[in-house]
């Protein structure tokens, strides 16, 4: 039996008839709410779209052939530091496969990660070099998916780069491991970068998530910090939110799998390159499948409290001076609304060791399930070089499989 099979158990998922009976009934009885005629979703979610989605997810949606896919993969549950942690394990096929951890963000699951992780375990397949493969492991964080819900304060990204690396170190055995992350999972792999150094091989982010405590910065610094206080200030009340009163807002997400719907829809929508039409990008059942991830887990309050933790947490920023000195790649996604997709290269370079900076030509918030194949490419092109030093130095692949 593989090692990591010993200290983490094969986990199938199933979901309860009960549970999808419970979930077809309150969609059957929604209230809608009114709406001002003509105005789209200048007020958030709209209510023409939510409804077609629902009949959707009433009528046509199957849950069952979407588990069947989702179990395709394989999962893992083994418990660190006394919290469960869920997590895909797929094995390279090539010479000598690096270890990758990948991580989400909010408000997406593994799910979101799906479409990549074939591509990178198995290059050849899809027409690329054996010798890019990589392990691909993908964990659900605390308080998503099927992983444990925090029952404690304190579970920031900090603490999940602690978890993700006893995880990928005393679970899986890897001594070297390279990370990529999107969002909330870009501060988990930053601080794996940040505070273990000599386990992470390199760190692959969609943009510098790290804060900067510095005084002096030049225009281009200011017209960047100037131009995200201005998209926050229009698109920041979820998050406002969630960092204040998250339990409160949780009352309707948890009861209302509409309310729910609504809520993380408007953000697939408002996040990506999609010219605002949602589904350019994504289908209903992809939407649905992340959606209900969230119904039958019943997880949107302890996602949502990652804000509020990291928020009431010590400050996690650099100090002045301090860098992440693990190589570091940028890939910046074409989707102009959000400033965060735009800093300047100077801004980045002084938090991180920044080895290759991209500017996508398109894309947005959810770059693995909107461009796959750029992104399977960006990784394997950073990572290439970084799997040969690894080899010089240690004379041996060993130190990374």
């Amino acid at each position: 039996m593989p090692e990591d099979q010993v200290k983490a158990q094969p986990f199938e998922i199933t979901i309860p008839q009960k549970a999808l009976d419970d979930l077809h009934q309150r969609l059957v009885q929604t209230s809608f709410p009114d709406e001002i005629v003509g105005s789209g979703w200048s007020y958030g979610s709209n209510l023409g779209y939510i409804k077609e989605l629902v009949r959707y997810w009433r009528t046509e949606f199957d849950w069952r052939r979407r588990e069947e896919w989702l179990n395709s993969f394989a999962h893992f549950r083994t418990t660190i530091d006394g919290i469960g942690i869920h997590f895909l394990h797929e094995r390279g096929k090539g010479p000598m496969p690096m270890p990758l951890v990948l991580t989400n963000g909010w408000p997406s699951s593994f799910v979101e990660l799906l479409k990549i992780v074939p591509q990178l375990a198995d290059p050849a397949l899809y027409g690329g070099d054996p010798a890019d493969a990589f392990d691909v492991i993908v964990p659900s964080l605390p308080g998503f998916g099927f992983s444990d819900r925090p029952a404690e304060p304190g579970m920031t990204t900090d603490r999940m780069a602690s978890i993700w690396s006893k995880l990928m170190s005393e679970v899986l055995n890897y001594s070297r491991f390279g990370a990529h992350g999107t969002d909330l999972g870009g501060g988990v792999t930053s601080a794996l970068g940040r505070f273990y150094s000599q386990q992470v091989i390199g760190i692959h982010l969609d943009f510098p998530s790290l804060i900067l405590e510095v005084p002096d910065l030049s225009e281009k610094e200011q017209a960047y910090m100037a131009g995200f206080g201005r998209w926050f200030g229009e698109e920041g009340g979820y998050a406002h939110v969630q960092q204040t009163r998250p339990q409160t807002l949780a009352y309707g997400l948890t009861d209302s799998p509409v309310g729910l719907a609504a809520w993380i829809v408007e953000k697939f929508r408002a996040w990506t390159d999609c010219g605002g039409e949602v589904e350019q990008r994504f289908s209903k059942d992809e939407l649905l499948t992340n959606i209900s991830l969230y119904w039958f887990t019943q997880t949107i309050n302890s996602s949502m409290r990652l804000y509020y933790e990291n928020a009431h947490a010590p400050r996690m920023s650099l100090r002045p001076g301090e860098r992440v000195e693990v190589p570091a790649a940028v890939a910046l996604w074409g989707h102009r609304e959000n400033p965060l997709q735009s800093p300047s290269q100077e801004f980045a370079e002084r938090a991180y060791n920044v080895q290759r900076w991209i500017k996508m030509p398109r894309g947005g918030h959810f770059p693995a399930m909107e461009e796959p194949e750029l992104l399977v490419e960006d990784i394997r092109a950073f990572f290439r070089p970084l799997r040969k030093q690894i080899i010089k130095e240690s004379g041996s692949s060993e130190l990374i499989a």
